[in-house]
């Protein structure tokens, strides 16, 4: 329905000759009390100019209403003409998401195949209902791509029930409701293309740093040794020659590199190769250089990037050298990392963290000393080694334990009703919260880990006043904020040989008893699989020092035989054992009927080591809710990789990670589909 009333401006306009007139009748009235005679000659005058108002009034209103129709009927068109033919991309869509109306540009590009009424999210599949906004005051925003081209789409609310009559009559005849929705498509390929410019012209910081730079020259004459070390300052200036690097050296051993950000996906395609040019260097029988490389991303400013990349040395350091690890600011990347690190002969450093470590438990007032979850013998035996130190130095202290294993079980009997230990030595959480009280003057001692969520207990985590690590594993993108003091050495075959070493430079006064060197040398044994997993010369000379102070081997193996029930689902694990690229076992273990399940799959993992061929072994066992995976190798491949793209860690050769909402077969098929992706990726040959 139409309404072709006058309103408004308009009809004011068209009644202002006669409102003039009102304002003549009034003047005349006044000029007869003036003259007769000129009121006579005005009241004509008055006469004819409104006999004439009302004639224009009267005979010229519909021509006017004519000529003002097709005016807006030709600007209609106009604006109907020129938003077809406009360049951007435009079209509406009713309250149902579904258009109604679109331009040639909207057509071309989007909507030729569509039908009538289409959906929008049909023509551009990037839109969805929840991309329309709200009200008229938000305004929706989305980015989509086709192919190289990129888009951007604002979409503005349009409410009726604020339109004149007419428009709202209009859209009810039409069965559109009270809510339109206009689409702007613009093209913003150029701006994407600017910014990606922008962006990878960026410089990002690295640092280089050779891992065994003393100890391969050691290995080498005089006359070799400026020839070696001239050569890997070659390969190294050339590596960064290839991405337009500006290289520095810093000290004999040490680089910073600055590049732009377009080359680091080069660097990441060829896997670093610089690691593998290094590697092969032949210095001498078994002797190999390694380096190690720390890359900042995405900072905002160069100070931020150069902190990521000291970040990403350390890390890379810490996990054992020998690989490049590239840190953003939510993000970090591991390439490398396929050699074994070698131990080191030198103990200063072990004596340097004994005197910090005496230094942090004689400021405290309480110390706790806490493992990971379902703690291990490697974890006891190295808080036992701990708490000798405390008690040396007269300070309460606190184990804590929330889960006792069948094969932790024997190790404890040794300190519960013994004379030489309060009753209270090993606790649980809520104990040890009760005992930290208001965390003032109290030192939490962490060892055999270093990921906060993997603790045994990681709300006492902020309890506490001060922190110490003491761990073994290599270090992931998870560790712990602002450490009093961090000793990880991933060359070390476990926490209770860093413990024995820390043992024997703490003081003069500490001397372990009998039960304390069996639980540490009982630590040793089972991380290291009775001596045949990472034993180095420091691993043996820790075990001499326990044997001194009293560690009897015949009472530690007693203390861990297995029973009858234990072997047989060793036995049924190995039985049902599945073989995938002829080289690696993935074991499903059903250790319902055992008091520690994640151990049994620790030695089943072991035991599938001595088949012949077998590159690693992965065992997986369902606990509590999750899939714990023992993982283990023993140099063709490493294992702590593949883990770590589970969310776990550990080392080169014996790696875990833990799985939830997840079955047995689907973690299973997870471990298949990382080994083929490696296996694509040349990871594994």
């Amino acid at each position: 329905m139409t309404d072709n009333k006058i309103r408004g401006t308009l009809r004011s306009y068209l009644r202002w000759p006669l409102m003039l007139g009102i304002l003549l009748i009034v003047m005349n009235i006044q000029i007869y009390t003036v003259s007769l005679r000129a009121g006579f000659i005005m009241s004509a005058y008055t006469a004819v100019y409104l006999l004439i108002a009302l004639l224009l009034y009267h005979f010229k209103r519909r021509a006017l209403l004519h000529d003002l129709i097709d005016y807006s009927m030709r600007f209609h068109v106009t604006v109907n003409t020129v938003a077809s033919n406009l360049d951007l991309p435009i079209a509406v869509a009713g309250p149902d998401y579904r258009c109604i109306w679109e331009n040639k540009q909207f057509r071309a590009k989007f909507s030729s195949s569509q039908r009538k009424r289409f959906h929008i999210s049909s023509a551009i599949p990037a839109i969805s209902e929840s991309s329309f906004p709200d009200s008229t005051e938000s305004t929706g925003e989305i980015h989509f791509h086709d192919e190289d081209v990129y888009y951007k789409v604002i979409i503005q609310r349009v409410d009726l029930e604020k339109a004149p009559e007419p428009a709202r009559e209009n859209a009810g005849e039409l069965g559109l409701g009270d809510t339109l929705y206009a689409l702007f498509v613009y093209d913003e390929t150029e701006i994407v293309h600017y910014i990606r410019e922008n962006y990878d012209q960026r410089l990002d910081v690295g640092l280089l740093y050779i891992d065994n730079y003393e100890e391969s020259l050691a290995m080498v004459d005089d006359v070799r040794r400026s020839l070696l070390a001239a050569l890997i300052d070659r390969k190294i200036n050339k590596y960064m020659l290839n991405i337009d690097a500006i290289t520095r050296k810093l000290e004999k051993d040490k680089y910073i590199f600055l590049f732009r950000h377009k080359f680091l996906s080069q660097l990441q395609s060829d896997k670093f190769a610089l690691l593998d040019e290094v590697r092969n260097i032949s210095v001498g029988e078994d002797v190999s250089v390694t380096i190690s490389i720390g890359i900042g991303i995405q900072g905002d400013t160069f100070r931020k990037r150069q902190e990521y990349a000291r970040s990403a040395i350390d890390l890379a350091l810490a996990r054992g050298g020998d690989q490049v690890v590239v840190k953003a600011k939510d993000n970090i990347l591991y390439y490398g990392g396929k050699s074994i690190q070698k131990e080191k002969n030198t103990r200063v450093k072990a004596r340097v963290k004994a005197h910090a470590l005496r230094d942090s438990i004689e400021a405290a007032d309480k110390v706790v000393i806490m493992g990971h979850t379902i703690p291990d013998v490697d974890a006891i035996g190295s808080a036992i080694g701990i708490y000798r130190i405390t008690q040396v130095l007269g300070k309460p202290v606190r184990i804590v334990i929330n889960q006792v294993t069948s094969s932790l079980a024997p190790l404890l009997e040794l300190f519960r009703d013994n004379r030489d230990y309060p009753e209270n030595l090993f606790v649980r959480s809520e104990e040890a919260r009760e005992f930290i009280g208001g965390g003032s003057g109290v030192l939490l001692i962490v060892v055999d880990v270093n990921r906060p969520s993997y603790t045994d207990a990681p709300e006492l985590l902020s309890l506490v006043s001060s922190l110490v690590v003491i761990d073994h594993h290599r270090q992931t993108g998870e560790f712990f904020e602002n450490p009093t003091l961090s000793y990880v050495e991933p060359f070390a075959s476990s926490s209770c040989e860093m413990v024995a070493e820390i043992l024997q430079y703490a003081g003069d006064e500490i001397h372990l008893k009998a039960a304390e060197a069996d639980a540490l040398y009982a630590g040793i044994m089972v991380d290291t699989n009775n001596f045949m997993n990472k034993p180095g010369v420091r691993t043996f000379e820790a075990v001499a020092y326990l044997r001194r102070s009293g560690a009897d081997i015949l009472r530690i193996r007693k203390m861990f035989r297995s029973d009858l029930a234990e072997y047989r689902v060793r036995a049924e694990a190995i039985q049902n054992t599945q073989l995938f690229m002829n080289s690696f076992a993935i074991a499903p273990c059903n250790a319902d009927n055992c008091a520690s399940p994640t151990i049994v799959g620790a030695k089943i993992a072991d035991d599938l080591l001595d088949i012949n061929g077998m590159k690693a072994t992965f065992v997986l066992t369902a606990y509590e809710g999750k899939i714990y995976i023992s993982a283990r190798s023993i140099d063709e491949l490493n294992v702590q990789v593949v883990m770590e793209k589970l969310g776990g860690g550990g080392h080169i050769s014996s790696a875990g990670a833990q799985l939830t909402d997840c079955t047995l077969h689907e973690a299973a098929d997870k471990i298949r589909n990382i080994l083929t992706k490696m296996k694509e990726e040349g990871d594994i040959e």
